[in-house]
């Protein structure tokens, strides 16, 4: 039996005699139509792709639409105790449902960092960059107000 911290799982090949070390990931596989996803959290070989078909066991569901999630979490401790690593959109699924303990991992690409709450395009620039205040925006009323009448203008003319 390996030690639970390695992230592979020795397999037994029927073909030849002996065993062959492959790692196993914990990954969403996508089974819904057209602008309606859906996925399948599956475990599968490293090597494979999520679409290949060819996965292990598999581990629950995942509805993007209606949010709806259905995951055996004892399945799921059970891959990650024998050293199935999860992708990260998986490793914060199963953080977000409180199967696994850990903070949520950043999935977005580098070049757009995540955005904390209070944070954004309504942060305050620094004091060299800011902008001139805008002048203030007249009403009608006080334009007509302040302008002498047409009369009035053509008797001083």
């Amino acid at each position: 039996m390996t030690h639970p911290c390695t992230y592979f799982l020795l397999l037994t090949n029927r073909d030849s005699f002996g065993t062959i070390a492959r790692m196993l990931k914990i990954r969403l596989k996508r089974v819904g139509r057209k602008h309606d996803p859906s996925f399948r959290l599956v475990v599968l070989e490293s090597q494979r792709g999520p679409k290949s078909g060819d996965y292990i066991e598999n581990l629950g569901s995942y509805n993007a639409r209606t949010d709806e999630k259905t995951i055996n979490g004892e399945r799921v401790n059970h891959w990650i105790s024998v050293g199935a690593k999860p992708s990260d959109t998986a490793h914060n699924l199963l953080v977000e449902l409180g199967i696994i303990t850990g903070k949520k991992v950043n999935v977005l690409p580098k070049k757009s960092p995540l955005v904390k709450e209070g944070e954004g395009e309504k942060a305050e620039a620094p004091a060299s960059v800011k902008k001139a205040e805008a002048p203030t925006v007249e009403t009608a009323t006080e334009a007509d107000s302040r302008a002498p009448s047409q009369a009035e203008a053509k008797v001083e003319a």
